[in-house]
């Protein structure tokens, strides 16, 4: 019986860890974008670091999201 509560606390433990990672890096993405906005604002010209900070970190968070549909959808296996 102990083996049942020690797999839910690491699978929690798992779960919380994945969700806080992704939403640091949307979060990054976010701030990606604000920075292309504000360069854009400032002066008129483009971030491209900023454009590609926020393209990454949201493909990143697109790829996690897929991953986790195909571990949960049993047709994709």
């Amino acid at each position: 019986m102990n083996l049942d509560w020690n797999a839910l606390g690491q699978v929690t433990a798992v779960s919380i860890g994945v969700t806080v990672a992704v939403v640091v890096v949307f979060a990054l993405g976010v701030l990606g974008l604000a920075r292309f906005d504000g360069a854009r604002e400032d002066g008129g010209g483009t971030s491209s670091l900023g454009l590609a900070q926020a393209g990454l970190c949201f493909l990143a968070c697109a790829a996690v999201v897929a991953y986790g549909i195909y571990l949960i959808v049993p047709q994709f296996h």
